[in-house]
């Protein structure tokens, strides 16, 4: 077994702001390996918020044996980037030696499309409003928010794409006060979920608030471990692959969530479509699917995930799986 980690970066299409900070490129780590021939590969993206880096990444991945199956890895490695791209690689080295799809490997059913968030970035209000009405004809938009004057913000999205659906991401950039008084416009405004509006350390402080719309843990959950400090706090889970340490604990984390009572929403770091591809499989009948990663770059893979009025499909077998 030989494994080769690179680095890649993907210009964005446009500047990507976050309460904690902008953008203008996704750096990745594409990470090969290679076996008898046959050579599978996986994507992950190292993320600072969780004490990341390239650098950081690699050498996990470097450290791992010169031998080892999936089921292995799950304790070599902890849930984050640097398992993710390992345990995806193995899924797709292992579908190429059988010749079959990772669905049939894992038993699932064939995925289809599934309708994705688009995301609109954090800016001023009418820059928002501007973004809107552009992507007003998309049935799904995700806003980027997480400051303490957001009703500005909520209100001009909605005016500029009155019919699409909203889902709104704090990125922990709420206090419970502001939470409190943002509440009650939720509804009226069409928002269809709110993701993580509190630092998951400070997350206890929703239990007993008032929640007209479904709140998503985000930054509060990782893998199944998350799972029991999410009571009275959370209506739903955002799965990502960099998060769970890959599709094998994502797909146990989905089977879990759901028989614990929660709803599922499948997100995504800002990758190229390697990245996105296991996740179609994960959105599947989700709540939510937010697996727009690709259309927010300037450059993608040579055989990038489609995406049309229907959603976005699993990978062609040139892609990955």
């Amino acid at each position: 077994m030989q494994i080769d980690v690179s680095r890649e970066v993907f210009r964005l299409a446009q500047v990507f702001t976050i309460s904690r900070g902008s953008r203008t490129e996704a750096q990745v780590l594409t990470v090969r390996i290679e076996e008898d021939g046959v050579t599978g590969w996986g994507e992950c993206v190292p993320y600072a918020r969780y004490g990341e880096t390239l650098e950081s990444v690699e050498g996990q991945i470097g450290s791992l044996p010169g031998r080892f199956d999936r089921a292995a890895l799950q304790d070599l490695l902890p849930a984050g980037a640097a398992r993710n791209a390992v345990d995806c690689a193995l899924w797709d080295l292992e579908a190429k030696r059988a010749g079959k799809r990772v669905w049939d490997l894992a038993g699932l059913p064939a995925p289809g499309p599934e309708i994705t968030a688009y995301t609109l970035s954090l800016a001023a209000p009418e820059e928002m409003r501007a973004q809107a009405e552009k992507n007003a004809h998309r049935p799904l938009l995700k806003i980027k928010l997480g400051t303490p004057d957001d009703m500005p913000r909520l209100e001009a999205v909605r005016a500029g794409a009155p019919s699409s659906r909203i889902i709104v991401d704090a990125n922990e950039g709420w206090s419970a006060q502001t939470y409190a008084e943002l509440a009650p416009h939720l509804s009226r405004l069409g928002v269809a979920l709110v993701e993580q509006p509190l630092p998951a350390g400070e997350d206890d402080a929703l239990r007993g608030l008032d929640r007209p719309v479904p709140l998503c843990a985000d930054e509060s959950c990782h893998d199944r471990a998350s799972l029991p400090a999410l009571e009275g706090k959370y209506d739903v889970v955002n799965i990502k692959l960099d998060k769970t340490g890959g599709l094998t604990e994502a797909l146990a984390l989905r089977e879990a969530a759901l028989a614990a009572g929660y709803k599922v929403m499948v997100g995504c770091m800002m990758g190229s479509s390697l990245a996105m591809a296991p996740a179609t499989l994960l959105a599947q009948g989700a709540m939510i699917t937010d697996l727009d990663g690709p259309l927010l770059l300037a450059e993608d893979r040579d055989t990038p995930l489609k995406f049309d009025e229907a959603g976005v499909y699993p990978p062609d077998a040139a892609l990955w799986g």
